[in-house]
């Protein structure tokens, strides 16, 4: 097995000015990105670009 892939996990973000209407999951690496991750994706109901913040 690769040495490092228990490092990578898969997270879910979702959308912060319309929660529950996008969501998209990511790879993150848990040793480099100990906070949570927050990312600008497109939300198809708003039709534009929001920020995504990793949920649980």
């Amino acid at each position: 097995m690769a040495k490092g892939k228990e490092n990578r996990i898969q997270v879910t973000i979702e959308c912060t000015e319309k929660p529950g209407t996008s969501r998209y999951s990511t790879m993150k690496n848990r040793r480099n990105t100990t906070e949570r991750l927050e990312l600008r994706k497109y939300n198809p109901v708003l039709r534009k670009h929001t920020i995504h913040r990793e949920i649980k």
